[in-house]
């Protein structure tokens, strides 16, 4: 392979990945539903609950070791993210609890009529909060609608929908059920053109591509670190004159800053501790020498280059499987414009059949929707059942790869 990532040392890094299912290695395929953990993100997770910690604000050992968990954890998500500064990140329960809450801080005091622009790529985690958002304010919604060819934007259509009266544009970084790449960059000039916010999900984008908001030029990015190596743990970008400005649906008082403006609650500060170490486990698949960031870029430049390769082998030998189809982006020269995941249906078997036959040999992949409705209402799937989604990380191997595909052929044929 030309690839300067070999996942063979790294395997052993997560002592998830060394279980076995009827004597033979399990096979996690289901990482766009949430990735395993390596041991130093276990270890911060414990090493946290065991010296203890306490709430914020305290003069003694416990809540000080506190504070410096949640700063660690700040400064690395600046960094994973390269946000101009740490106040701009913000924690939470999860991706979608967090953009319950910013929907309504963003809207509140838009008037019926106002605009926002959702797309049939989302994860309802990006659609739902907005749609129910547009119902309280008399909103009204307008949708960018997809390729059913190849599951990627009708992008031509976006300057049609956008007008003065736009108020934002909800967007997903990669679509979770069939892995294209939204153009963020392009869809945040156009928005932004004409006056619109942008917010973006990277939750299944994290795992596989570099993230750099400052570049993107977006005003509002989340994502949840266990789809990439790390704790359940929501996290929200913005930028900070924003996340200032917003009024923030919180109890009495708001500390100042952003950060501590917007968390709810007591976080899970372990969680964060588990996030620092996820940050550096990453970092740390980089090329040696410079800061963090720059070893995150490396480090998701030769992620990237990897999970091509994978793709491409599994789509190659897809080819080949008898009555079995992936839908979204197939094309070998566009492999860049793609995650590793793949959305599949194999004739005379529903999704759950092959999903349950491939978890009983130890390969687990997901079926259904998964959550992304509107793309698999726009295929003509959500009332039969879905598709099978087969998920591919860094930690995945070519000869996992092959064996998912023997096992599809097997029971094609069987047939």
């Amino acid at each position: 392979m030309n690839t300067q990532l070999d996942p063979i040392p790294l395997r052993a890094q997560f002592p998830a990945l060394q279980q076995e299912v009827n004597g033979r290695p399990a096979v996690f395929l289901d990482g766009p539903g949430g990735t395993q953990v390596p041991q130093s993100v276990i270890d911060a997770i414990s090493e946290a609950l065991t010296l203890g910690i306490s709430n914020h604000g305290g003069p003694f050992l416990t809540s000080a070791r506190t504070d410096a968990i949640v700063e660690a954890a700040r400064l690395a998500m600046k960094d994973f993210l390269n946000a101009r500064q740490p106040e701009e990140i913000i924690f939470g329960q999860n991706m979608t609890s967090l953009t319950f809450a910013v929907s309504r801080a963003i809207t509140r005091n838009w008037q019926p009529g106002d605009e926002i622009i959702l797309t049939r790529l989302d994860h309802d985690a990006n659609i739902s909060p907005w749609l129910m958002a547009a119902e309280d304010h008399g909103l009204t919604i307008h949708w960018l609608d997809l390729n059913t060819a190849d599951c990627t934007h009708k992008l031509e259509s976006l300057p049609g929908l956008l007008n003065e009266r736009t108020r934002l544009v909800a967007v997903t970084y990669a679509s979770n059920a069939v892995g294209s790449i939204s153009d963020i960059k392009k869809i945040t000039h156009m928005a932004h053109a004409a006056g619109a916010l942008v917010y973006v999900d990277s939750v299944h984008f994290a795992p596989h591509g570099l993230i750099d908001v400052q570049e993107l030029d977006c005003d509002f990015l989340v994502s949840s670190s266990y789809k990439y190596f790390g704790p359940h743990t929501g996290i929200l970008y913005g930028k900070y004159e924003l996340l200032d400005d917003l009024v923030a649906y919180k109890v009495r008082p708001a500390p100042g800053k952003p950060a501590g403006k917007w968390e709810t609650g007591t976080q899970s500060f372990e969680s964060l501790a588990g996030v620092t170490a996820t940050v550096d486990y990453i970092a740390a698949l980089g090329d040696s020498g410079g800061d963090r960031r720059q070893q995150i870029v490396s480090a998701m430049n030769h992620i990237k280059q990897y999970e091509m390769e994978l793709s491409e082998r599994f789509l190659r030998g897809a080819a080949e499987v008898p009555g079995l189809r992936v839908y979204g982006i197939t094309d070998i020269e566009s492999l860049e414009q793609r995650t590793p995941t793949f959305a599949v249906g194999l004739k005379g078997y529903t999704p759950q059949e092959v999903a349950t036959y491939l978890g009983d040999r130890g390969l687990f992949v997901w079926h259904g929707h998964y959550y992304a409705v509107a793309v698999m209402d726009d295929l003509g799937f959500l009332d039969q059942g879905g598709l099978v989604r087969i998920g591919f990380v860094h930690y995945n191997t070519v000869s996992e790869v092959d064996r998912v595909l023997e096992m599809l052929t097997e029971l094609a044929n069987s047939r």
